[in-house]
């Protein structure tokens, strides 16, 4: 069997994630571009997945102190979508 690996983005443009606890007490994933993310029964769990998603960069994940709840209705601001677009092309 396969192991799946996380994949290598070493630019500095990874998605940043956060991660808090809900009012429920599940732990949300949430990038800053609301493309990805996922509630967790555990910190552990959270973080396993913030890593493998971001190629290993802990320094692009911000733990939200208080509660944070997951907002799969939030749309991405203008400057994110742009940010985006410009990734984009520069990886084309």
């Amino acid at each position: 069997m396969r192991r799946l690996e996380p994949s290598s983005n070493p630019h500095p443009e990874s998605p940043m994630f956060f991660i808090g606890q809900d009012s429920r007490g599940n732990w949300v994933v949430q990038d800053q571009e609301c493309h990805c993310g996922g509630l967790f029964a555990d910190r552990s769990d959270a973080i396993r997945f913030v890593l493998f998603e971001n190629g290993r960069q802990p320094q692009a994940v911000v733990m939200v102190p208080g509660v944070f709840e997951f907002d799969m209705n939030r749309k991405p601001s203008a400057a994110q979508q742009g940010e985006t677009a410009q990734r984009r092309r520069r990886a084309a």
